[in-house]
């Protein structure tokens, strides 16, 4: 499920990506309190993780990851790597995550928690 996060996220595929997430899910993008989340609650359900995507994720022109190792445990894996993310204008930054993915029984996913530390993307011309 983890793959098909990121792939769908890679693809600028919005309906895809939304329907990975069963209703309840929850999106921390980062974890903690941001720019995109003052009080780090996360996104919570649908509608929220919705309105993420449109205000967060597809003002990019293009996200990549780099994913270098993937620790599963249960209904849980751990995507350890990097993003690139650039943005309109050709602003390009990068940044160290650790994306881990929860899944309920129908397999949907119920979290996505993405830790990457603000102070270390920043954005230049590529």
């Amino acid at each position: 499920m983890s793959k098909q996060s990121m792939a769908m996220t890679e693809a600028k595929d919005r309906e895809g990506w939304l329907a990975l997430f069963a209703d309840d899910a929850v999106v921390e993008d980062p974890v903690g309190p941001s720019m995109f989340d003052p009080d780090g609650m996360g996104q919570r359900g649908k509608e929220a993780i919705t309105a993420f995507y449109d205000t967060v994720i597809s003002q990019s022109e293009s996200l990549k990851f780099t994913i270098r190792q993937s620790i599963e445990c249960g209904d849980e894996v751990a995507n350890i790597g990097e993003i690139r993310i650039t943005l309109p204008g050709n602003q390009v930054g990068t940044v160290q995550i650790a994306n881990i993915y929860k899944v309920n029984a129908e397999g949907k996913l119920v979290s996505l928690r993405s830790f990457w530390e603000q102070d270390k993307l920043s954005f230049s011309a590529g």
